[in-house]
């Protein structure tokens, strides 16, 4: 099963919505701003991506600047600031029980399909 962070305002993450619905998968919809991950869901799902958490929170997005924000911040500055506000967390995040995948570009969610 594939759990999605989904935000149905962003377009990317209703691409993506759409594109696994075309390929007929069946998704649990997380509304993470609504239902904000935790710390610990959150290291849960970067390790996942084996990426940095630097991909994993808008940098770009003016809450970051105001909140004083650095992607050169721990690990640990950055992944509390997402959870107090889950309107950092790049999306769409699409999560499997190996596996996640930031679904920017949204091609890349195909690699779950």
């Amino acid at each position: 099963m594939i759990t999605y962070w989904h935000n149905p305002r962003c377009s990317k993450s209703r691409a993506g919505l759409a594109l696994f619905e075309a390929e007929g998968v069946k998704v649990s919809l997380r509304l993470y701003k609504e239902d904000a991950p935790s710390a610990d869901e959150l290291r849960d799902v970067l390790d996942k991506l084996q990426r940095p958490v630097a991909d994993m929170i808008r940098h770009k997005d003016a809450l970051f600047k105001d909140l004083g924000l650095s992607p050169q911040d721990s690990e640990e500055i950055l992944l509390n600031a997402m959870a107090q506000n889950p309107a950092l967390i790049e999306r769409p995040i699409a999560i499997t029980d190996t596996q996640a995948i930031i679904g920017r570009p949204t091609d890349a969610l195909k690699a779950l399909l």
